[in-house]
């Protein structure tokens, strides 16, 4: 039974950690990368706090093209997963140095347009970029609220 236990929890985990909300986008990316099946570097630029719904959304983007990375760039591939804020919009990107593949041939799978909808919900766009033995690179764009986010989830937020 706790076997069974300690499984679920760790799945429930892997879709919805709770480290975005209790910790912020940053520090979940470093220890989804610290969990990666490839080599995986995050480079944080300029980032806050955001709506739950938003840093979800991009936690989960950036989760989904990590573990495809892992499926298919190959062995010995490395991943660079991007973080940052930049002209009221957050961007990420997740690259491999991968295999890369013939995204004409292959097309886009249900993990991509589960990424595109999750975005595009927050009005957003993601958008992929890959080649045979080429890398690939999957980024994405979230426009940011107008007024920050000053207090963590699950607090109120001054008067």
């Amino acid at each position: 039974m706790q076997a069974t236990v300690g499984a679920l929890r760790t799945l429930v985990h892997g879709i919805y950690s709770p480290l975005p909300v209790d910790k912020g986008l940053p520090e979940a990316l470093q220890a989804a990368a610290a969990r990666a099946p490839l080599a995986t570097a995050v480079t944080v630029g300029s980032v806050g706090r955001y709506p739950t719904e938003l840093e979800a959304a991009v936690y989960f983007c950036c989760l989904e093209a990590l573990q495809n990375a892992g499926k298919h760039a190959g062995s010995g591939a490395r991943v660079m997963i991007d973080l940052r804020e930049r002209d009221g919009t957050l961007l990420f990107e997740v690259a491999d140095d991968g295999a890369g593949f013939d995204l004409a041939a292959v097309g886009r799978g249900h993990g991509v347009a589960n990424m595109a909808d999750t975005l595009g919900a927050m009005g957003g766009a993601l958008e992929l970029w890959s080649a045979p033995r080429q890398r690939t690179r999957v980024s994405g764009r979230a426009p940011l609220p107008s007024a920050p986010v000053t207090s963590t989830p699950g607090e109120s937020a001054p008067a």
